[in-house]
């Protein structure tokens, strides 16, 4: 008999270790850096399969709150506070509730306390936005949360799926630090320090005349390179110093002749072109 229960208990841990078949909605996670904030995002990606999904006889109808994926509940997490919309979010672990609707979303975001989404109905969201709905005639077929047009300082956090489409924007507030931290490196700086804030301060238009003097600090050496000689000729070129910019786009076009650099060289062409 012990024998026997011996062989069963062996036989149903073997089929067990076995078992495993594939999510039929599968995890996702995903990673990015806005600014100098590092977002992670985990979900769980459900299918249409033939079905109708939002709508009043879909599998989401309007005005019921919805996991925003499927098994689980979403986790973004932040690790740095962050603007969503107007509002303002401690770093930290957050998820997301949302109410579809034909016009528009309701996101409701809520300190990421469980796994189980259904925790979170009863609860008081930190706070509440509202994004348009984006009607298309392209079919998702599986449910993509990611990030689109993403800059110095801001993305928008994209859902998309069967015809619907909604983008929240997220946006840094980093410029204090960053200044900061340029202001604290600079007492002391290499070429490429100077050259990262002057990249900076151009591409966030905060103090382009700052930029111009840190970028010359730079290009006034013989042993410029072509990319920063051409960074020279674009701050020039954005504060209308047309004459200044073309002279300087010009030495950037022969260092990158000389660098065999062909995206600089075209950079270079079409800014004298303009100029």
């Amino acid at each position: 008999m012990k024998k026997h229960i011996i062989i069963l208990l062996l036989f149903t841990t073997t089929v067990n270790a076995q078992l495993q078949i594939p999510s039929l909605s599968p995890g996702s996670k995903i990673e990015q850096i806005i600014g100098l904030t590092e977002v992670v995002l985990e979900y769980s990606r459900p299918s249409v399969k033939g079905r109708v999904v939002f709508g009043d006889n879909g599998l989401l109808p309007n005005d019921l709150p919805w996991r925003t994926g499927a098994n689980k509940a979403t986790k973004i997490s932040f690790s740095k506070p962050i603007i969503v919309g107007e509002e303002r979010l401690e770093k930290g672990n957050y998820t997301i509730l949302t109410v579809p609707k034909d016009k528009k979303w309701e996101i409701r975001w809520y300190k990421y306390t469980s796994t189980n989404w259904n925790t979170y109905k009863e609860k008081t969201p930190s706070f509440t936005i509202e994004v348009p709905s984006i009607k298309s005639s392209k079919l998702v077929e599986t449910l993509v949360i990611q990030f689109e047009n993403i800059t110095m300082n801001s993305a928008n956090l994209v859902i998309e799926w069967e015809y619907r489409k909604v983008k929240i924007p997220l946006k840094v507030d980093e410029s204090k630090e960053i200044l900061k931290s340029i202001d604290r490196k600079l007492k002391g700086p290499s070429d490429f320090d100077y050259f990262n804030a002057a990249l900076y301060l151009h591409e966030a238009k905060i103090d382009l005349e700052k930029a111009l003097q840190y970028i010359q600090k730079v290009t006034e050496s013989d042993k410029a390179l072509f990319f920063q000689v051409t960074r020279e000729a674009l701050i020039l070129k954005d504060l209308n110093r047309y004459r200044e910019a073309k002279k300087v786009a010009n030495r950037g076009l022969e260092l990158s002749i000389k660098a065999k650099n062909n995206d600089f060289i075209k950079l270079n062409k079409k800014m004298i072109e303009e100029l």
